[in-house]
């Protein structure tokens, strides 16, 4: 699904490759008929923000939303796990999902980086595309909804996944997860709290849920990329460097 691709660059750290290739991300956006007026014309509301003013205070601004804080952030993963030792055993499921299907990302990110992710899904075929999607609803549509709240464009993209995921989130999950702390990115205090390491569980039951069979629910229950919008192609093996540092 091509649009996927476009999101997934939209969703990067702004750079200059993002900001050259924004009129195809557009072309892309225009020519889906799947998405309605209303989620048009916000994804390109945000495609022109980002063509307007400086580069550096768009990254400023990206890294205060999506790095600082962490209620934001666009490791899928995070919203579940946080920094237990189940988060380990779903990234090693996830991997093997990307293997299987014989993608292989040209990012160091963790492997549960939402345009990553995305990445891997505009690579499938349409209908396993929307399944893919479909399974972390309820934390794209607290994403949405965190994003609505502080006015901000890049809510256009994750009100664009739920139409073309066709689903509908969970709501006691979804409510569980806004329910969560959601401090601005000026707020030290409550930022540092909200990062407060948590604890990790060893011993029986630890790794309860995380073997292969169990990676749907576990994104239920919760990928950079080169912004260029041809999709890669896959080969049989894959390689994966566990590494989220952004340059």
């Amino acid at each position: 699904m091509r649009t996927l691709k476009a999101l997934s660059a939209l969703l990067t750290y702004p750079s200059e490759g993002l900001i050259t290739a924004l009129p195809e991300i557009a072309a892309a956006v225009e020519a889906d008929k799947l998405i309605g007026r209303a989620d048009r014309a916000g994804l390109l509301a945000l495609v022109a923000h980002l063509k307007e003013g400086d580069l550096f205070d768009r990254q400023e601004a990206f890294g205060l939303l999506f790095d600082r804080t962490r209620s934001l952030s666009l490791h899928l993963f995070e919203h579940v796990h946080g920094e237990s030792r189940d988060r380990g055993q779903a990234m090693v499921d996830l991997i093997k999902v990307y293997e299987d299907g014989g993608f292989t990302p040209t990012t160091e990110e963790l492997p549960d980086f939402l345009p990553l992710f995305l990445e891997f899904a505009s690579t499938r075929a349409p209908q396993e595309a929307i399944d893919l999607i479909a399974q972390p609803a309820h934390v794209i549509s607290a994403l949405a909804e965190r994003l609505a709240k502080r006015k901000s464009p890049y809510q256009a993209i994750f009100r664009t996944l739920l139409v073309l995921a066709k689903a509908k989130p969970d709501k006691a999950a979804l409510a569980a997860l806004l329910a969560e702390p959601d401090p601005e990115p000026d707020d030290l205090e409550a930022l540092d709290a909200a990062w407060e390491e948590e604890e990790v569980t060893f011993g029986p039951g630890a790794t309860a849920n995380c073997g292969k069979d169990g990676l749907a629910s576990k994104l239920r229950q919760a990928t950079r990329l080169a912004p260029g919008m041809d999709a890669p192609v896959p080969t049989p093996r894959t390689t994966i460097h566990h590494s989220g540092s952004r340059p």
